[in-house]
């Protein structure tokens, strides 16, 4: 039987996202729970993987299915496909798993030639009509020639630019019939001009190429940072969807919409939406024309609104979710043409989930599982200082798309943002409205403003997404991208100028208004609450100062997993010492030069014991070169000379004795302490004292340090450095006459170490990942340079995601794993954790609570993220064991049923032995009576014969 790679609408559901996409999926739940839907077809996203695997073609069987979805489409709607007298116009959109707003392809108006529009004219004399045709036409021709053809946009969008002007007009809608039968001709030209050949008018054709187009998409640069960006592994591939089109540019009783169930920006409970008449849907998300609130589609289309406030208590309380929904309105009749979850802030999110608990929509467990962990990044960013604020004028106000503060210098575009972002520059990104291709600089840029769009603007739904500040749909700016300015209230700005925009309120702002620490209260400490009833991994933080760790604190941290004691000898009062201490040519001029760092470290130690309060405190030895704290500067090596009594020549041998070819895998971490104990014996000295001194002021805590290890790929290395903490360690302790306890453990971020680790657990107290280096060294990628290739990895899908952000669960995972089964039973108490930046990110979060660490560390503003994400973790392995305990008891009922079943066949079979037994019995005796009556019936003939 041929795979089935063509589903209509009526045979799908909402369980099929899988294999029909997000979109496909909810346009035949919407089908099944009787919503206005036009009736269609979803292509497989498995036709997409199949698409590539061909070689970028789709197969002919995939097309012949799509044209047998086409001929059923035809049957339910009345129309017929390239007719000319009753034309079947269709759209065909893309629909990925995941929502990937603006970041794939869309054409609509689809089944347009000469001879249809001429037809479709000649059968409607009204001029209104005849408007429409050649509106839908020159817009299918921009949009095929740019999406399926690639004709950059830009070259139609002057046409129309000049029509405007030449007719005197500012909107589309103003232009006549005529004119956009003109513009129709223009295009094609313009297509021809650009393409060598015409345009094509087989509608069959046009299908074909715009479905090849869409799988395209999937692999576009744009499409392929949003994946990156937001988990969605390549693949997945997308679906299509190719549905009847329904006008919302047929005339004034039409128009198209986007809406939301509740604000995507503070998750209040109102319907928020925007509304263009006579417009496709295309006009209100690419903010060509400032829409209107949808709360006048009541007065515009009073039955058509009412129906559409039905269908919207209707999905949200079918999915208990906010609703994202596109519709068209039609001669006044509503038609739905998508909904999804709707993309929302964190500031909404948070919100949304707690109210959808209190209405019974969701348990608290399904409330923490669907906020997505990273948006929480975006509240505990800096918002304007209230006084500064109050202070200011603003020049301007657009639409507060996407909640926070932004400050920095304008640039004009995408480009311009990542290059003066790489330089340092925090900058905001002004645009007359962004397009999907200006992805790369939203991300660079601290917000965004625009002169055009609303709410639902590809802007606003982007940089809510990203949890980027955005102000959309500021009018009053008089734009001149091609010069790089624009002009506000009378003032021009040019690029480099300084402007603040506010996110929520939607104002503008001349020069840089200074910011102020997020507060956190109300829906993020219930949501917080409840992700640490149901997470089992402990979360600490990265942190070297108590200003980091008081932060922490404050976010949830429960202990610091990582504190890099190297940070603490850059200050001015130390690097001295410490450059000293580089330089001495014997053990006891070492010791004397550490002696006086001594005091600053054990003071730094005691300020973090006092911000933990008695929670963990891993503090690591001294990891990097030398090299790092020596001058490389003529002027700086002299006063070094001058300092130390020694001639610029021996300091300039010294700087140049530490050189190292590659100095990440050279001296550092644990051969620091190998080759100079000194060093390892004063860091010891330091957190014991400290220790100490905090545990004998807070007599309630239990200060119990942990000292690590860096950078161990043998066990003898662990037992040397140990033996020296060891000994230093109770001899202060004995000293002082306490009982402090202490750990010694090791980092594991050497593959080796992760292969020998029950010879190591033999040793160590912990464990703790340091995955930045095991990254590093399992790869064999430099992290510091990898960035100048991994471009070329990501477009070739060698890789998907940068391996130092996202762990490589395939390979530095199974490293992971091997080091736990290896080292806990040889020390059934070792704790282990992760102090990489992997820490932090949801999916490696997930990732370690699978395979059994006990906690992540990371920087202290992804503290939240990573308490939601283990809670997250947690709640999906219940909800998987749940599942997989209803498959063992189904299986178990399955096969007793088989069981049984087997025991009625045997019994059947016995019984239906005996009956066969038993008439073959009854047959033979027949027999024998037959052949009796017949032997006395030829013995009575013979005697009456004679």
């Amino acid at each position: 039987m041929a795979k089935k790679w063509v589903y209509m609408f009526t045979e799908g559901n909402a369980d099929m996202r899988e294999l029909l996409g997000g979109k496909g999926a909810n346009l035949a739940e919407m089908t099944n729970i009787g919503l206005p839907v036009p009736q269609g077809f979803t292509i497989t996203t498995e036709a997409c993987t199949q698409y590539y695997e061909d070689g970028r073609k789709i197969n002919d069987e995939i097309m012949a299915q799509a044209m047998d979805g086409v001929e059923k489409m035809e049957e339910l709607n009345g129309k017929k496909f390239g007719d000319r007298d009753n034309p079947l116009l269709v759209s065909v959109r893309s629909g990925a798993r995941a929502s990937m707003p603006g970041m794939m392809d869309t054409i609509l108006n689809l089944g347009l030639n000469d001879d249809v529009v001429a037809a479709m004219i000649a059968g409607n004399p009204d001029p209104a009509f005849e408007r429409f045709v050649y509106d839908s036409y020159r817009r299918f021709i921009q949009m095929f020639s740019d999406v399926v053809m690639e004709v950059g946009k830009k070259y139609f969008e002057q046409l129309i630019d000049q029509m405007k002007e030449k007719k005197g007009v500012k909107f589309d809608v103003d232009l006549t019939a005529a004119d956009l039968k003109e513009l129709a001709e223009q295009f094609k030209a313009e297509y021809k001009k650009q393409l060598g050949k015409d345009f094509p008018s087989d509608p069959v054709e046009q299908l074909k190429l715009a479905i090849e187009a869409v799988f395209r998409s999937w692999d576009n640069p744009r499409a392929n940072v949003y994946r990156r960006d937001n988990d969605i592994p390549y693949s997945w591939g997308t679906a299509v969807n190719v549905m009847p089109m329904v006008f919302g540019n047929l005339n004034n009783e039409s128009g198209t919409g986007v809406a939301f169930t509740r604000d995507p920006a503070t998750g209040e409970k109102k319907l928020m939406g925007e509304f263009l008449k006579n417009a496709q849907g295309e006009d209100v998300v690419a903010g060509v024309r400032t829409p209107m609130p949808i709360a006048q589609m009541e007065q515009e289309f009073p039955e058509a609104y009412k129906e559409f406030i039905e269908v919207c208590d209707t999905l949200e309380n079918h999915y208990h979710d906010m609703q994202d929904m596109e519709f068209t309105v039609e001669n006044k009749k509503l038609y739905m043409l998508q909904c999804r979850n709707g993309k929302r802030t964190a500031q909404a999110a948070l919100k949304i989930a707690c109210d959808l608990v209190a209405e019974g929509h969701k348990t608290e467990a399904e409330a923490v599982a669907m906020i997505d962990p990273r948006n929480l990044d975006t509240l505990l960013h800096p918002q304007f200082d209230a006084a500064a604020l109050k202070a200011a004028t603003p020049l301007g106000k657009g639409l507060g798309a996407s909640p926070g503060a932004a400050a920095g210098k304008v640039v004009f575009t995408a480009d311009d943002a990542v290059d003066w972002a790489a330089r340092g520059e925090k900058v905001v990104l002004v645009r007359l409205e962004t397009s999907p291709e200006d992805i790369t600089g939203m991300k660079s840029a601290e917000g965004i403003l625009t002169v055009r769009g609303g709410m639902t603007s590809h802007a606003a739904v982007v940089a809510r997404g990203m949890g980027e500040c955005c102000v959309s749909g500021c009018g009053d700016i008089i734009m001149d991208e091609e010069n790089k300015k624009f002009t506000l209230a009378g003032k021009e700005f040019r690029e480099g100028d300084t402007i603040s925009i506010d996110g929520t309120t939607g104002n503008i702002y001349e020069g840089l208004i200074p910011t102020v620490d997020a507060q956190i209260a109300g829906e993020f400490g219930k949501i917080m609450a409840w992700a640490d009833k149901y997470r089992r991994l402990k979360v600490r933080t990265n942190a070297d100062t108590p200003a980091d760790a008081k932060k922490a604190r404050e976010l949830g941290a429960e202990g610091i997993g990582l504190c890099r004691t190297e940070h603490m000898f850059f200050a001015e009062d130390r690097i001295a010492a410490f450059r000293e201490m580089i330089c001495a040519d014997t053990a006891e001029a070492r010791k004397t030069a550490l002696d006086k760092i001594l005091p600053y470290q054990q003071s730094d130690f005691e300020q973090l014991f006092e911000a933990l309060e008695g929670y963990p405190v891993t503090i690591r030895f001294l990891d990097p070169p030398l090299h790092e704290f020596v001058p490389h500067e003529e002027a700086e090596q002299k006063k070094l000379a001058e300092a130390l009594g020694k001639s610029l020549d021996e300091v300039r041998a010294i700087v140049e004795g530490l050189k190292e070819f590659n100095p990440m895998m050279g001296h550092r971490g644990c051969r620091l302490a190998v080759t100079y104990p000194e060093i390892a014996e004063m860091q010891t000295r330091a957190v014991i004292r400290a220790a100490i001194n905090v545990q004998q002021k807070h007599s309630d805590w239990q200060v119990v340090p942990e000292i690590m290890i860096p950078l161990i790929c043998e066990v003898k290395e662990l037992k040397f450095v140990k033996k020296v903490v060891v000994e230093t360690a109770d001899a202060e302790i004995e000293a002082a006459g306490s009982d402090l306890k202490y750990q010694v453990g090791t980092m594991i971020e050497i593959p080796r170490a992760a292969l020998t680790a029950d010879e190591i657990a033999s040793e160590a107290d912990f464990f703790c990942f340091g995955t930045n280096d095991l990254t590093q060294m399992t790869f064999g990628f430099s992290r510091d340079d990898s960035a100048k290739f991994l471009g070329a990895y990501y477009d070739t899908k060698i890789l998907e995601n940068d391996p130092f952000a996202k762990l490589d669960q395939n390979g530095v995972g199974k490293l992971m794993e091997m080091a736990i089964k290896l080292g806990k039973p040889v020390n059934p108490d070792l704790h282990i954790g992760i102090c990489g930046e992997h820490g932090g990110d949801p999916a490696s979060a997930e990732f370690c609570h699978k395979i059994g660490l006990d906690y992540v560390s990371c920087s202290p503003f992804r503290v939240p993220v990573a308490r939601l994400a283990a809670a997250q973790a947690a709640i999906a392995e219940e909800k998987e064991e749940a599942s997989a305990d209803v498959r063992e008891k189904l299986k178990d009922a399955t096969d007793k049923a088989a069981s049984v079943a087997k025991d009625v066949a045997d019994k059947a079979v016995e019984v239906g032995k005996v009956v066969v037994e038993t008439s073959v019995e009854v047959a033979k005796a027949s027999a024998v009576g037959i052949k009796a009556g017949v032997d006395a019936a030829v013995k009575a003939y013979n005697e009456s014969r004679k």
